[in-house]
Parts: C-alpha cells; structure tokens; sequence
C-alpha cells in the first residue's frame, strides 16, 4: 500500500511541476512566451516579455509547485514503515523539477527549473536555500546577469548544504547522504540546464536583466 501511494506522490509530482505557469500567464496576456525573448517559459522570461507582476505571479506559482509536493511526501510518510521517507522526498523533488524541465503539457520542452527547485529545497532544507538566495542577490546586483546568478546559486546550494552536514547542523532529512549526494546531482543538472547562457557569458553576448 505504501509504494502504491509513493508512486501517487511522484507521479503527481510530476504533473504539478508540468503546470506551464509561465506558458499559461503569458497566454492570458496574449504573449506566447516561447516565441520571445528568451524563449523560456520561467519567471525572468515573462518578466521581460509580459510584466512585472506576471513574471512574480509566475515565479510564486513555479516555487509552490516546487515546494507543495516535497512537503506532502514528508507529511504522507512521516510514519511509513516499509518505504522510507528520504527516498520519497527525493522522488517527490526530483519529478517535480522535471517536470518544469520536461512538462507533458508542452511537449517536454520547458523551462531550466530554477524557481521550481528553489521551492523543492526550501520544504527540505530552507537554510541551505537561504545561502543560495543570499549569493544569487549578491551575484544579480554585481552583474545583473539572471543567469550567473542562477549559475553561482545552484553551485553554492549543494556545498552549504555538505558543511551543514558535517557540523551536524538542520533537521534530519536534509542531512540525510542520500538527501545530499540528490541536492548536489539537483544542482549539476540546473547548471547543465544553463549551457546556453554559460556560452553565451563567455562570448559576452548575454543580455543584463532589464536590456534588450
């Protein structure tokens, strides 16, 4: 009964991280949002094409679809006995994540999950999350890059996340090793997500938030 309702979790996870926000708010504005800028369906694309409003609107709905899941995973098998939590929780994290990456709804072509990530790690870890806002602001204010500050968030998140680990420092399911090692494959994968603006960085043809 219990990998039955495990499997409900992760596959609703999915879904719920498939929910095109930014796709769907754009297309209330009359902007298909896949057809300009940056042609990605995330908070800082709809920003840019559509609004400020839009673009928080966007990044509060893709940071709950994040979070809600990792927290029902923890809620529904806080007593399991057969299936251990952490596993869950993973699950939970990493489908909700593809799911803005890969959504169904889309054809599997999506956004790099940053917000919906953020989301996944506050439920879990929300210190570790905190860090990685804190470098994310310093990174945007210096260079005004989305990206970079993106990039340099999601590098710093898994090494805060191993020192509080080792200083024995959170709750118990974030310092988790297995919980860690996911953080940090989490992380590549959203850095590996950026290849696009990783090159574009260093050909200096990146566009500053705010500019054409």
């Amino acid at each position: 009964m219990e990998i039955v309702k495990a499997v409900l979790v992760v596959l609703g996870a999915y879904l719920l991280g498939s929910i095109p926000w930014g796709f769907i708010i754009g297309k209330w504005n009359g902007v298909d949002v896949r057809k300009v800028g940056s042609n990605n369906i995330g908070a800082t694309n709809v920003t840019r094409c559509v609004g400020k409003k839009a673009g928080k609107l966007c990044f509060v709905l893709d940071f709950l679809k994040g979070a809600l899941p990792v927290i029902a995973a923890q809620y529904v098998f806080r007593n399991a006995s057969t299936v251990p939590m952490e596993y869950v929780v993973i699950a939970a994290l990493f489908a909700t994540v593809l799911g803005h990456m890969f959504p169904v709804f889309l054809k599997f072509k999506g956004g790099k999950g940053v917000s919906t990530a953020a989301g996944a790690v506050m439920a879990l870890t929300p210190y570790a999350l905190l860090a990685a806002l804190l470098v994310w602001v310093v990174v945007f204010l210096a260079s005004r890059y989305v990206s970079l500050a993106s990039i340099a968030a999601a590098a710093v998140l898994p090494i805060v996340a191993w020192v509080f680990y080792l200083v024995d420092f959170g709750n118990q399911l974030a310092r988790s090793p297995e919980v860690l090692i996911f953080l940090t494959i989490v992380s590549l994968l959203a850095i590996l997500r950026h290849h696009a603006n990783i090159v574009r960085l260093l050909n200096g043809t990146e566009n500053r938030f705010g500019k054409k």
